[in-house]
């Protein structure tokens, strides 16, 4: 049973707990409570074993193929966090004896897990138990875990086995080789762990630091080691008002980490590096370590993302801080070779790979919010350019063609090719998106541009930007195919943003996006013959830009676009979709788990249904205005009313994507009752009541989403071609929305109430916005009713 009400006073609105133990549903608190990084992610499972649990820590950028016919993912490494604790010679487990008190909580300001309980022994004894633990950020490379038990009662024999275990696998598959393991000074344990295919080398180190009532115990342990295993068992014998204090401290360092990722690398080095490492840290233990990352957190992310929203749900304020402080332990903010993961770092599920869910659901909280990170995710989809370019080439077309999956920047497409099953056939279902969705290489090209225009960032377009941008277009003018009867461009036999939709000619989205992606190619080539000639020229020789500039200017102005039809201003999402057969769909509309279509139907199926998996046609409308198309009457605020009555009755929001789209939309044409329940939706897909809706690992993209709604649907927060825009539409029960953006160069703060805007500007800059229709500046701050304006389309 989860709770959110139990933080009180300055932690008020800070704390996810977990009431109850329930070994049948442990997967949605060892991933909503996971730690992280961006280095490394930890699942918070607990220290005993159960059945039903799914131990993983995963490291950025670690990718292995473990088999010639699997996919490349990020490998499971060994496990630090088991204890085999026994208490009289018995397991112990929860699942025997008697629980009181019990309570696991994540606290979201200090990112430190922590569980406690009291508990009866099967015999009648007991004893009190507290677990704390944490993922540093301030040492990326260290894990902290303490150990608490006291004897209430009778006096007990208490052992524990801990150390590390690399008995581990990927849902089955094994990605590593059996590597050194050892024991220094009978108090320092250390396993290697070499990938099997990418040959990465992991060196992971723990030791324990053992008290009894306050005073540290010499004690030697028993030493043990067994295939891919090696550990320690401790015994002890407490008596009443006994308290055991056991410190377990971990470094984690791997042959990928940058600043050992050269010609020059040892592993000697990095095992004794590691090692020292450990040394130091154990000398310093959990409480002083502790409290250096409890300060990072607060210096990198609360004093950062100060973000306060006063609502008569105090869940609102918590899920906004659920969501920044995954958006934190998720990104590899150190490494721009790494990407987000669509789990994050929290479980196996999607395999450790990058979507399309960062560029349009992320990335936009590290555009606004962090820009040094925002271009480190973006250099990293410059560094798959290598990756895109042979993809396109595979099959057959120039330029840059994005992998639908991305892992190491040079991998290429990584998408597993099989999946679930056919109900129909009883087979496995193809996975298509990475053949034929490829609308990724455009929403790329868009990330690009709404970082140009927020950042004002023109070094990260000539080192990276442009050349991105440049080959894309030099894709999709390859991709183009001339339908000689209508004397037009097409896109045939793609699948676009609905995914159950597949095989489709003239998915909007995939052509309003290449059309878009082509434009813009245009406009940066025009503006480097002018600024930047030297550049242009170098790019030119790279890209064979004479050519391709001529291609973009005769094709994109023939490509088909869609354009919404008279009677009802709705947007065709692809040829066929307005002329399927429409069934009842509030069965599914009201399904207690995603996906339940399937149940009923299988793909092929549904490809005949006008029904739709998540957000198409509406979020292009919501791309494009922000971009230099935004006048266009294509996408004007009366079509994109249109099409969200058309197509939101007919999504069913199979994926965590969807509602954010949606919600951004509704609060967009003024339904403040609907855009709240679709955002509290999206909230709910990791925070609800339901027990298994996070069990691969959480929700990234509809975690970025809970910001995404909060600042572009309720402030009203846009782009719209390098002008701010700020339209507020707080829910009815928001009291007062303040959180700070960075736009151009500087930092802007805005608090919001249902009657007034105010805008505070810091950086020496004046700020220019437009707020209703009307244009505003702002040197230093200014307030404006929002009753003059507040019903104004975005």
């Amino acid at each position: 049973m989860m709770d959110y009400t139990q933080g009180k006073n300055k932690l008020e609105n800070w704390i996810v707990s977990e009431m109850e133990f329930s070994p049948d549903s442990l997967g949605k608190c060892e991933a909503i409570m996971s730690l992280g990084n961006g280095y490394m992610g930890l699942r918070s499972i607990t220290e005993e074993p159960y059945i039903n649990e799914t131990r993983n820590m995963f490291v950025s950028g670690t990718f292995n193929k473990a088999f010639e016919n699997e996919a490349t993912e990020l490998p499971n490494l060994a496990d630090i966090t088991r204890m085999d604790i026994r208490v009289d010679g018995e397991r112990f487990s929860l699942e025997l004896g008697k629980i009181n008190s019990y309570m696991r909580q994540l606290n979201l300001k200090t990112a430190e897990l922590t569980r406690s309980f009291d508990w009866v022994s099967p015999l009648g004894k007991e004893l009190r138990f507290v677990f704390k633990r944490f993922v540093s950020l301030h040492d990326l490379h260290l894990i902290g875990m303490k150990m608490e038990v006291e004897c209430l009662t009778a006096p007990v024999e208490f052992s524990f086995e801990s150390g590390i275990d690399a008995q581990r696998d990927n849902s089955g598959s094994q990605h590593f080789l059996e590597g050194d393991r050892r024991i220094f000074d009978r108090q320092f344990i250390q396993l290697v762990q070499t990938t099997n295919e990418s040959e990465i080398d992991v060196v992971i180190n723990t030791a324990h630091k053992i008290t009894v009532n306050g005073q540290p115990i010499e004690y030697e342990p028993k030493m043990k080691m067994n295939r891919r295993k090696v550990w320690q068992s401790y015994e002890f014998k407490l008596q009443p008002n006994d308290k055991l204090e056991v410190e377990k401290l971990t470094t984690l360092y791997t042959s990928r980490d940058k600043e050992v990722d050269n010609g020059s690398y040892s592993l000697a080095e990095l095992r004794e590096q590691s090692l020292q490492a450990l040394k130091k840290s154990v000398k310093e233990g959990y409480d002083l370590l502790f409290n250096a990352h409890q300060k990072e957190w607060d210096e990198k992310v609360w004093n950062v993302y100060n973000f306060e929203i006063g609502s008569e749900d105090g869940f609102d304020q918590l899920a906004m801080r659920f969501s920044l402080y995954h958006l934190t332990c998720m990104t590899p903010a150190h490494d721009d070779r790494m990407g987000i993961a669509a789990k994050g770092l929290s479980g196996e599920g999607y395999k450790g790979h990058s979507f399309w869910d960062t560029e349009l659901f992320i990335l936009p909280f590290f555009i606004y919010s962090n820009p040094e990170i925002a271009r480190s995710l973006l250099i990293y989809r410059y560094r798959g350019l290598v990756g895109a370019r042979k993809k396109a080439m595979e099959n057959g077309y120039e330029g840059a063609m994005y992998p639908w999956e991305m892992a190491w920047p040079s991998d290429g497409e990584v998408t597993p090719e099989w999946g679930d099953i056919d109900i129909v056939t009883g087979t496995q279902t193809k996975i298509w998106p990475g053949f034929i969705e490829q609308h990724i290489s455009a929403d790329i090209a868009f990330a690009v541009y709404q970082y140009d225009n927020v950042t004002n960032d023109p070094e990260f377009l000539k080192d990276y930007g442009y050349e991105i941008v440049f080959d894309t277009a030099r894709f999709w003018a390859s991709r183009l195919e001339w339908n000689d009867e209508k004397k037009e461009y097409h896109i045939n036999g793609v699948i676009g943003p609905d995914e159950y939709k597949e095989h489709i000619d003239n998915n909007a989205f995939t052509n309003y996006m290449a059309y878009f992606n082509m434009k813009l190619a245009i406009r940066y080539y025009e503006k480097l013959e002018k600024e930047n000639p030297e550049l242009l020229e170098k790019l030119k020789g790279l890209l064979q830009l004479e050519r391709a500039f001529a291609d973009w200017n005769l094709k994109v102005e023939a490509i088909y676009l869609p354009a919404p039809r008279k009677e009802d201003l709705v947007i065709a999402q692809d040829d066929t979709y307005l002329h399927l057969k429409e069934i009842d769909l509030s069965k599914y509309k009201n399904q207690d788990r995603v996906r339940t279509i399937y149940d009923d139907y299988n793909s092929e199926q549904i490809n005949a249904i006008q029904v739709s998996k998540q957000a198409d046609t509406l979020i292009l409308l919501y791309l494009l205005e922000q971009t230099f198309l935004h006048d266009d009457p294509r996408i004007a605020g009366n079509v994109k009313r249109a099409n969200f009555r058309y197509y939101e009755p007919k999504t069913l929001h199979d994926s965590s994507l969807s509602l954010t789209t949606h919600a951004i939309v509704a609060s967009d044409i003024g339904d403040r009752d609907l855009a709240y329940s679709l955002f509290k939706k999206s909230t709910e897909i990791d925070l609800g009541p339901k027990m298994n809706t996070s069990d691969m690992g959480i929700h990234a993209a509809s975690i970025g989403g809970i910001w995404k709604t909060a600042v572009f649907g309720f402030a009203g927060i846009r782009l719209a071609d390098r002008t701010l825009k700020v339209n507020p539409a707080l829910p009815d029960h928001w009291t007062h929305l303040k959180f700070a953006i960075q736009w151009q160069g500087q930092t802007v703060t805005f608090s919001i109430t249902p009657s007034n805007l105010s805008v505070t500007v810091s950086g020496g800059k004046t700020l220019a916005f437009e707020n209703g229709g009307n244009l505003y500046t702002c040197e230093e701050s200014i307030d404006i009713p929002i009753a003059a304006a507040s019903s104004a389309s975005h």
